[in-house]
């Protein structure tokens, strides 16, 4: 029960700071003006398990076809990536946008559902729960990476709307990123230790 927590932990915590400052964020603030935050986050929700539960199979693959040392070195080189990713930024680009508008579809759900999902394909939270999934078993990660992105997002909207105007983008992607470093330096650290041991 220790590790199916501690999975639900660390997944959750990943994914929300990996959520933090990410374009996807943005994509749930904008969807949040044309339609409900209940319509919003379900949507959202319903997105974002699809596409973690992608991602968590895909690490079950990559657990079982390469030794455990190994994937805890290439899961913290890579927290240091999305660590150097979070501070470069990521926005949406004209071209984000158009293809999202383009996408109308009549139900405000489904419009939500497919503007989220293809924001969220191949994205720094995808990744992020790719790498966690690797050092837990898929069921905590799945449930815990999706619990993360649905909050970060939720927070996001909620504050959106609240304040009104643009979050300070830089001073969360900052945070996040040391976040990541810090991860990332002691999983990239284990995995050498297990490696010499």
């Amino acid at each position: 029960m220790s590790v199916f927590l501690a999975g639900l932990g660390f997944s959750a915590l990943a994914v929300f700071v990996a959520e933090m400052g990410d374009k996807t964020q943005l994509v749930a603030m904008s969807l949040a003006t044309r339609y409900r935050a209940s319509t919003v986050l379900v949507g959202i929700t319903a997105a974002t398990a699809l596409v973690h539960v992608v991602s968590v199979f895909a690490a079950e693959v990559l657990g079982s076809a390469i030794p455990t040392d190994w994937v805890t070195l290439v899961a913290g080189l890579a927290f240091l990536v999305f660590g150097a990713w979070t501070l470069r930024g990521d926005e949406m680009t004209d071209k984000d946008e158009e293809r999202a508008a383009s996408r109308r579809i009549r139900s405000a759900f489904l419009t939500v559902f497919t503007v989220f999902l293809v924001a969220e394909l191949g994205d720094k939270t995808m990744l992020t729960t790719v790498a966690v999934g690797t050092r837990y078993d898929w069921l905590p990660v799945w449930i815990g990476s999706t619990a993360g992105m649905v909050a970060a997002d939720a927070l996001a909207i909620a504050l959106g709307v609240l304040l009104g105007k643009k979050l300070p983008e830089r001073a969360i992607r900052i945070g996040a990123a040391v976040l990541f470093f810090a991860a990332g330096t002691a999983m990239a650290a284990q995995g050498v230790w297990m490696l010499l041991s």
